[in-house]
């Protein structure tokens, strides 16, 4: 069936989706990381036009394979092959990185993307942050990116969440994409990802300033989340279903409001309106018309979930961090997900948790991290059994580079956080009540990419 041909009724939905089943030997990792830019002199955000801004850093980027993405003839974007660098709403800088087959292979298209990107930024005189969250401006201080998709996103998000603006102007994350061969591989691993990913937000938390101090929280970007549009967010509660597959997520995703369809190069604001509509020619701003593959993919990427699903999973509960923090996540998901033993032994470790626990402890995480509890033990010992089994699984998989070291190099951020019990958001609260003097502009100098 053409990306463009009408869709004829939900089987098509369901059969889009699994499409994405691979065989094992095909299996890749992908990794996406942003980025919070800001003035090295001002340390103000980075606007879009300008002599020192955004389209001039995506202008220097050009070449070297990168070639320009553009909304009406205005540059969003640049694309290598499957990777691509885009922009958030609020200038944060993303990485969608290629498909790969090792943490070896992501380490250096990470690497490789920081170098490139810091012979422009030294002579733009930008930097970018590594956390989750911008530590100082304020919502209203935020610069908007030129992009239809956020106008539309941006009028409807305060309808539904308090903080639905500040996840699009001011959060960064990691996220890990992953393959499955199966549904049933694919629910399995839909299932742990949803359990195990407030873990994962404790181990990441980066984020423990807003509007330049502390407000009592380490992840400020779950926060974020917690109060954006429930209705597309969070856990749905379809996965921890027994009969749980493809189906059942079409059903969920039909049942999110819209934003918005795109129609000659331009969007079209439906936001609000129902795709089972759009599926029976009802969309009010396409009447008689009824959806292409096209929007549906474009309606799936609306969908904000703790785990995504599209034709691989997302996995989306990290904090941004420094550059070893970037790598550690993809590393932590596939020993978890890609030996079969490891993954059985994750599956023994959550299968038993229900849906309201895990919402319940998306809440705890993002306030207190490892130092939250769930199920009468610490949080911070149930990461330290999650790592074991990561361990475990990259150690089998016996991934190796040159010099004979395999992919658990890469979990070393992970092992150091848990073993001293305090994530970055802690070190950096520690600084800024001891050595930085309650200076925010530290954090600037101190949580930079290099």
């Amino acid at each position: 069936m053409s990306h463009r041909e009408a869709v004829e009724g939900i089987d098509d939905l369901v059969d889009w989706l699994a499409r994405g089943c691979k065989p094992r030997s095909q299996w890749r990792i992908g990794t996406e990381h942003e980025k919070i830019g800001f003035c090295l002199e001002t340390l103000r955000p980075v606007p879009y036009e300008g002599e020192r801004s955004i389209r001039s850093l995506l202008e220097m980027l050009q070449g070297e394979g990168w070639e320009p993405m553009l909304e009406q003839d205005r540059l969003i974007g640049l694309r290598n092959g499957p990777a691509s660098i885009t922009l958030e709403p609020g200038g944060q800088l993303e990485l969608s990185g290629a498909p790969l087959a090792s943490i070896f292979d992501t380490c250096r298209e990470i690497t490789d993307h920081l170098h490139m990107l810091r012979h422009a930024t030294e002579a733009l005189r930008i930097g970018f942050l590594a956390l989750g969250f911008q530590p100082k401006w304020r919502r209203d201080e935020i610069p908007w990116m030129p992009k239809e998709r956020y106008a539309i996103m941006r009028r409807y998000m305060p309808k539904v969440g308090r903080l639905g603006l500040d996840m699009m102007l001011r959060t960064a994350t990691v996220q890990a994409n992953l393959d499955f061969d199966s549904e049933k591989d694919m629910a399995r691993k839909m299932r742990i990802g949803l359990a195990l990913q407030p873990l994962v937000t404790a181990m990441f938390a980066a984020s423990p300033f807003v509007d330049g101090r502390p407000n009592g929280y380490l992840s400020n970007r779950a926060r974020a989340w917690l109060h954006t549009d429930p209705a597309r967010t969070g856990v749905p509660a379809c996965a921890f279903a027994p009969d749980f597959g493809f189906r059942a997520y079409v059903e969920w995703a039909l049942d999110v409001p819209m934003y918005f369809i795109v129609r000659h190069g331009r969007y079209i604001d439906c936001a609000g309106e129902s795709f089972r509509a759009f599926l029976h020619g009802r969309l009010p701003q396409a009447p008689g018309e009824r959806p292409t593959l096209a929007d549906w993919e474009l309606h799936l990427s609306t969908l904000f979930p703790d785990v995504r699903l599209k034709q691989y999973l997302e996995m989306r509960g990290a904090d941004a961090g420094p550059w070893p923090w970037i790598c550690s996540l993809p590393a932590l998901w596939k020993g978890l997900l890609y030996d079969e033993q490891a993954c059985q032994e994750a599956w023994a470790l959550c299968s038993e948790w229900g849906h309201a626990e895990v919402v319940a402890l998306r809440h705890e995480v993002a306030r207190l991290a490892l130092g939250a509890s769930f199920r009468g033990r610490r949080v911070r010992d149930w990461c330290i059994d999650m790592l074991a089994i990561a361990s475990g699984g990259l150690e089998r998989l016996a991934v190796r580079n040159a010099s004979g070291e395999d992919e658990r190099v890469f979990l070393q951020p992970i092992e150091e956080a848990l073993s001293s019990g305090r994530t970055q958001a802690e070190r950096w609260l520690a600084a800024f009540e001891g050595s930085w003097h309650g200076d925010i502009d530290r954090i600037f100098f101190e949580s930079v990419h290099p």
